[in-house]
Order: C-alpha cells, then sequence, then structure tokens
C-alpha cells in the first residue's frame, strides 16, 4: 500500500475537521498496531504503517495540512514545487524579478524556516478554598512530549546526521505557480529545515522526542481564584529535532466551600440567628479562613437579609497586599418546637402587641385595605 493510494484522513479514520489531537491520538493507535516489531515478516502490515506514517507526517504541519486539503497528493509531487535558484525551472526569472522588488516574501534573504517551538500545554487544578487562601505547593505529573534521550533530541541515529534537502536543495522553501504569480512554501520534506536525517533515531522515529512521564512542582500562590493561569515556561512540548519547548499552562478551579462563599476577594456567608438574638440584639463569633473568630454585633430589631461587614476579613489580595472583607447575612430564624411555658410567654407577649412592633409587616396591610378598599 503507498501512502498516495488512498486519502490521508480515510488512512488515519478521522474527519476532514479532526484537530491535532484527535489526528496524534488516531496516529498512534494505528502505529502500535501495524509497527512492523508488533508484526514481523508482514509486507502488508510494513507497507500500512509506512503509509500512516506518511499520512500523519503531512496532517500534523499545519502549512502541509493546507496544500493537502487544496491539492490533494498532488500537492508534493514534482509538478507543485522545486528547488530554490536558477535550477527551479521555468519559474526562476520571474522569480527573481518578484524577489528584486518585495523581498523576503518572495524568496529573498534564503533564510531557512526555524524549527517550530513545541506546543504549549493546558493542566486544570482543582484546589480547595483553604489552598487558595494560604498558598500552596503542589506536586502534579504529566505525560508530555520530551527531548529523546537516545538521539539529544537531534532525531538522527547516534553517530549519523542530516544531509541536504534534494527537493527544495537546502533552501527550506519550494515554489509553485498560482496563475500568474509565484508564491513559496516551506519544503514538504524537510519541513523548511533544509536538510532531512538519513538514518531516524529507532527511539523517536526521527522526531527527537518522546513522551513520557514529567513531575513537576507548583507554586500556587495566596489569592488564586478559579481562572487564575499559572504559566510554567518551558515546561510545555519538547520542539521537534532540538526545537525550544513550549510552555505549560495550569489553569485554577476552587472546589466549592461549605461555609463560605466568594465574591473576588469577598467572602460571604449566611448565619441564622433566633428570633430573640434578632429582636434584643447580640454578638455572634464568626471565624475566617486564617482561624481568627470575628465577634460580630448583632444590633437589635435586625431583619432577615441584613448584611453585616467585618473588614480585612476576607480572601488575600492576589500578588498584592491586605485582605477583602467578610460579609454576614442574617437569617432570623423562627423556632420550630416551644415548650409549654414558651409558648404562654408567645401568647402573652401577642395579647400586648399594637403593630407598632413590626411597623414593616403593619405597612404592608395597610397597603392592602388602600389598594382592595379596606
Amino acid at each position: 500500500m503507498s501512502a498516495t493510494d488512498i486519502d490521508y484522513y480515510e488512512l488515519l479514520n478521522v474527519s476532514r475537521d479532526a484537530d491535532g489531537a484527535a489526528i496524534k491520538s488516531a496516529y498512534r493507535k494505528l502505529a502500535m498496531q501495524y509497527h512492523p516489531d508488533r508484526n514481523p515478516g508482514c509486507g502488508e502490515s510494513e507497507a500500512r504503517f509506512k503509509a500512516i506514517s506518511a499520512a500523519y507526517d503531512c496532517l500534523k504541519d499545519p502549512q502541509k495540512r493546507a496544500a493537502y486539503d487544496r491539492f490533494g497528493h498532488a500537492a508534493f509531487q514534482n509538478g507543485m514545487g522545486g528547488g530554490h535558484g536558477p535550477s527551479a525551472g521555468d519559474f526562476g526569472d520571474i522569480g527573481d524579478i518578484f524577489e528584486t522588488i518585495f523581498g523576503q516574501a518572495f524568496g529573498g534573504g534564503g533564510a531557512r524556516q526555524q524549527p517550530r517551538r513545541g506546543a504549549d500545554l493546558r493542566y486544570d487544578m482543582e484546589i480547595t478554598l483553604d489552598d487558595a487562601f494560604h498558598g500552596k505547593t503542589r506536586q502534579i505529573e504529566i505525560e508530555v512530549s520530551q527531548a529523546c534521550g537516545t538521539c539529544s533530541g537531534s532525531g538522527a541515529t547516534p553517530g549519523t546526521g542530516e544531509r541536504q534537502c534534494n527537493l527544495c536543495n537546502g533552501y527550506g522553501k519550494v515554489r509553485a505557480k498560482q496563475g500568474f504569480f509565484m508564491v513559496e512554501r516551506p519544503c514538504p520534506t524537510c519541513h523548511g529545515r533544509g536538510a532531512v536525517i538519513e538514518s531516524p533515531c529507532n527511539v523517536c522515529r526521527g522526531e527527537g522526542r518522546v513522551d513520557r512521564p514529567q513531575a513537576l512542582e507548583v507554586e500556587i500562590p495566596a489569592g488564586v481564584d478559579t481562572g487564575t493561569r499559572i504559566r510554567l515556561s518551558g515546561k510545555g512540548e519538547a520542539g521537534p529535532r532540538g526545537a525550544p519547548p513550549g510552555d505549560l499552562y495550569i489553569f485554577v478551579h476552587v472546589k466549592p466551600h461549605p461555609v463560605f462563599h466568594r465574591e473576588g476577594t469577598t467572602l460571604a456567608t449566611r448565619v441564622p440567628v433566633s428570633f430573640t438574638t434578632a429582636a434584643l440584639g447580640g454578638s455572634i463569633d464568626i471565624p475566617d479562613l486564617s482561624g481568627k473568630s470575628n465577634a460580630v454585633e448583632i444590633p437589635a430589631g435586625i431583619q432577615s437579609g441584613k448584611q453585616l461587614r467585618v473588614r480585612g476579613a476576607g480572601m488575600p489580595v492576589l500578588q498584592g497586599r491586605g485582605r477583602g472583607d467578610l460579609v454576614v447575612e442574617i437569617a432570623v430564624e423562627t423556632p420550630t418546637k416551644l415548650s409549654k411555658k414558651q409558648r404562654e410567654i408567645l401568647q402573652q407577649f401577642r395579647d400586648t402587641e399594637t403593630g407598632e412592633e413590626c411597623p414593616e409587616s403593619r405597612g404592608f396591610f395597610d397597603k392592602l385595605k388602600d389598594a382592595f378598599g379596606g
């Protein structure tokens, strides 16, 4: 089976709109299935392995994939590209003219495309509100592409190296005619490097990187909130063939707390108080996340929904100084179980009510009388 016998997407069994992660996953699964080491002496498996490797080599590269989506296999045949300079064919002269006028946009400078840095990675970390308050050091382990230890990231078998790419003659780009214009794109054979590996490393298959677990220590600063992003420079995927690695981004998610609700640096909690405390006034103690107890004074006659604020007892300011506030919302609780004596006392109280004790209730019923004519 040749890589040009069947559509690359069909070879990898992915849709044409599949993202890079889906393509990579499909390739790994098929490569493991058809690898020659797992199918010794099977020519069909070896051919299939080469075909899916060629398909993955194309589709993992955004520029090569775009060219394939537009032109199919013809994008990488001799008719669609060639070397740079006088040997490039009939388009050498017109290419030189455009190069003189427009510079590097049409080939000026002759610089090869630099190797792409490794991909950035994302890690979602869930922490408690206490961790967010105090800050914490967390140990995590992720599986990430790292420089191959066998070839030291070069992608070549130890003792071997690279040779000049025959397709682009070491330039790293190929030219193709589109209407009356000549355009340049990275060479599909060497990926813009201008050189190819003669003997790929048998561990990383020429990529210069392999996937393996990596243990990392993450410093979580005090005051982080859900959505906070922590960047670990250089801890992402290793770049191909010795290119710089990407970064790792830690996205923080703070779990709900059983007592406090957070709004920025403000901590809020709902506190039920007895109706006698609400009527007569009193004091309650509310601890904050630092462990300190805060005395909250309840004014006499307080109503449900009233909020009392304790300054500086909330969350710390991220990468700053000070703390937010603690907001206590009062919920007046009506007793559900009364003794005979308590019931008698309350009955005596009700017998002495004049309506002035609860002005809000009296005002509401006065409005009802006015609205409905008594």
